[in-house]
């Protein structure tokens, strides 16, 4: 069984003050559940408390700013920093613009090829909580869940079933979040 430090809550705290104002796209749910969703996927599927940490901080960079950087090593290690900065799909410019959508999904996809399997377990289990929500939004009104996104309907099933190859690649076709991943696609790809 996992046993949690007092670095956990603080993590918690940590995610829940970052991402305060900011709600899932296209609803009203804050945008934490999300990230404590993740983390509670990653320690159902035997990751670590660094890796649990990472699940609650994965897009505190991307969404929040790249100075939370230095934050996150100095409260919860340059382990967890790492992990976050690898499940990281791109930084904000000074303008607060990022790349391209494409290719910064192209880029995430060829970095998970070989990232850190503590950083691959994280992911997927990101991807499963967003591709679960897609489903779900699905299932009540159809396509038009993809209007919420910069991409529309191809491109979002393109990456995601590129995400699901390259993490049964990774975690071996399996591993019980590849199965899960794959069946909740099923609901939405066609």
């Amino acid at each position: 069984m996992l046993s949690l430090s007092e670095k956990y809550p603080e993590a918690v705290g940590y995610a829940v003050a970052a991402h305060a104002k900011q709600p899932r796209k296209g609803t009203t749910i804050p945008y934490v559940s999300h990230v404590i969703a993740v983390s509670a996927l990653v320690i159902e599927h035997g990751g670590n408390e660094d890796q649990a940490i990472a699940g609650l901080l994965h897009d505190v960079l991307e969404d929040c700013g790249p100075d939370h950087g230095p934050k996150i090593a100095e409260r919860f290690g340059e382990h967890v920093l790492r992990m976050v900065e690898g499940l990281t799909d791109g930084l904000p410019d000074a303008e607060g613009e990022k790349p391209l959508w494409r290719h910064r999904k192209q880029s995430y996809l060829k970095h998970l090829e070989s990232a850190e399997l503590d950083v691959v377990l994280v992911s997927a289990c990101d991807k499963l909580h967003n591709a679960t929500a897609i489903a779900d939004d699905h299932a009540a009104i159809g396509d038009a869940v993809f209007d919420r996104f910069s991409q529309k309907k191809p491109g979002t099933v393109w990456y995601y079933r590129e995400l699901a190859r390259i993490i049964s690649g990774r975690l071996g076709p399996d591993h019980p979040l590849v199965g899960k991943l794959n069946a909740t696609l099923k609901r939405w790809v066609s």
